[in-house]
């Protein structure tokens, strides 16, 4: 599936900014599913200083700088992407057992295995814990395929936890969010990350957008779709595979990745420091998903 993605974020300052340095992660990036064709990233006022880099995660991360006052800031990010399903034929009842894939992650030297444990430590945004393991174990018999389980615990947090917008915010501990099961993506990827990390697994949390489709009979408006948040887990000898707790799905072709990391931090769409402002900005973010 070919789309191209349009990303505007535009900030409405109460006071004049003199200047301001900023990161954004809002160029998706290459992987063994998707390729990112074309993108541009435009900035208003025009920047004094911009540059592209590759990260740490090879996300690709845009800096810029404006040394000139201004009362709003505007980036949009236009991509062309080509986005593939996951290998999801597989069936999940087949594979490496959590047994089978513990001991390979703790005796295993294969170059793959000692990257993929990077992602079984604590992060800024997740710390493992006896509640998260609790919580999940009961899927992870030891003779399971480790797929299986995962896509059980996805199919858990789907249920039993509510979609509020209003319940959280960047900030909620992980801790709130399993305790009065109320969230939105990030907060159901942190958790499915934190409970497979706190049980020896290695998960990354997934940033990018995914396409929404309008109801039968209807057209779909521009600006309407949105970023989100999935994750993906290790599988020794299988490889990474991506599951999305929020809407209780293998990731497929209308998961489009824009950078992956050990959580939200990691991989926050644009942050930065801006000197002036006064009160609390303004903010408005549009995302068009469409097909090529």
């Amino acid at each position: 599936m070919k789309y191209r993605i349009r990303h505007i974020t535009e900030y409405q300052y109460a006071d004049r900014v003199s200047h301001c340095y900023n990161l954004a992660h809002m160029v998706p990036r290459t992987s063994l599913r998707q390729t990112c064709q074309r993108s541009q990233v435009n900035v208003a006022p025009h920047p004094a200083f911009t540059s592209r880099r590759e990260d740490y995660f090879g996300n690709q991360a845009f800096h810029f700088e404006i040394q000139r006052p201004h009362d709003k800031l505007v980036i949009t990010s236009e991509s062309d992407v080509e986005v593939f399903a996951q290998r999801s034929a597989l069936n999940l009842d087949f594979g490496i057992t959590c047994r089978e894939a513990q001991q390979l992650l703790a005796e295993s030297t294969e170059d793959t295995v000692l990257l993929a444990r990077e992602f079984m430590l604590d992060s800024p945004m997740v710390k493992a814990s006896d509640d998260l393991r609790d919580y999940a174990k009961r899927f992870f018999d030891d003779d399971r395929p480790l797929l299986s389980a995962v896509a059980e615990l996805t199919k858990n947090i789907f249920e039993e936890f509510e979609y509020n917008p209003k319940a959280t915010t960047v900030a909620t501990p992980l801790a709130d969010v399993l305790t009065n099961k109320h969230g939105v993506c990030q907060d159901f990827a942190h958790l499915q990350v934190g409970c497979l990390r706190a049980l020896g697994f290695p998960a990354k949390y997934v940033s990018g957008y995914i396409e929404t489709l309008p109801p039968p009979g209807t057209e779909k408006l521009v600006g309407t779709d949105a970023s989100h948040a999935w994750i993906s887990v290790y599988s020794p000898r299988e490889g990474w595979f991506e599951f999305d707790p929020t809407n209780n799905q293998i990731a497929g072709d209308q998961h489009i990745i824009t950078a992956w990391g050990r959580d939200y931090f990691d991989v926050t769409p644009l942050r930065g420091v801006i000197f002036g402002g006064g009160e609390k900005p303004l903010l408005h973010v549009s995302v068009d998903v469409a097909r090529l």
